[in-house]
């Protein structure tokens, strides 16, 4: 039997806002920031055992699982995702892939992590309820974890790339999206946009946790969210 021919595939998430000019260099830029705060606050070294949780199918953009570009001992990246990220494991050798089901528990032991990293998923887990169990289970795998997700007071939302409408309540500006072409993000399941304050509740006790904001042009776009678990 042949191999199966791989196709290039665009992941939902980055459909919308991906029609924005200079989208994709204005995100990659800021996800480089975060990088840069992820190697000085986990301070990770070639053996350190790294969890990647949400990585994305998406090979069409430069921002796409921009952790795996840059981080320089891939051999040491477990990588998990609702999506299909096997050409990871093509991409850079030595890393590892598993497919999970969303809203389910992660099929890792009790801090078998040194660190979990996850960018950009806690937002589409649904409910502050499965919010809250996601990064649960971040802090279950690991010693030490970093998260970030969109900044809800960046004047546009991240995912359709709408200006303000985002600072409504949420149930007017989910009402507003239902029959446009941002339907999709019209339903809580798939988009739920957080504050800093919202983002710092989620974690459990026994967690100490250090929200902080990147910038971007000066106004703060996204919020990063590192830690580690009382031992």
């Amino acid at each position: 039997m042949g191999s199966k021919e791989h196709v290039t595939a665009e992941s939902i998430y980055y459909r919308d806002a991906g029609s924005v000019p200079c989208a994709s260099r204005l995100s990659f830029h800021v996800r480089r920031k975060m990088f840069l705060l992820f190697m000085e606050s986990m301070r990770p070294r070639p053996e350190t055992r790294v969890l990647d949780v949400g990585v994305t199918s998406d090979e069409m953009h430069r921002e796409s699982n921009y952790f795996e570009q840059l981080y320089p001992y891939p051999n040491n990246i477990t990588c998990v995702g609702t999506e299909d990220g096997s050409h990871l494991t093509r991409r850079y050798p030595g890393l590892s892939y598993r497919q999970i089901r969303p809203m389910e528990p992660l099929p890792f032991t009790d801090g078998e992590f040194d660190v979990a990293f996850s960018n950009a998923v806690v937002e589409h887990v649904g409910s502050r309820t499965a919010q809250s169990a996601f990064v649960g289970e971040l802090c279950r795998v690991s010693r030490s974890f970093f998260m970030t997700t969109p900044n809800r007071w960046f004047p546009f939302e991240h995912h359709t790339g709408l200006p303000l409408l985002h600072y409504l309540p949420a149930s007017m500006f989910r009402s507003l999206l239902h029959d446009t072409r941002y339907r999709h993000w019209a339903s809580e399941s798939n988009l739920n946009i957080l504050t800093a304050g919202e983002l710092a509740q989620l974690f459990p006790s026994g967690v100490r946790v250090e929200v902080r904001s990147v910038r971007l042009l000066g106004v703060p776009s996204n919020l990063v969210a590192f830690g580690s678990r009382d031992t």
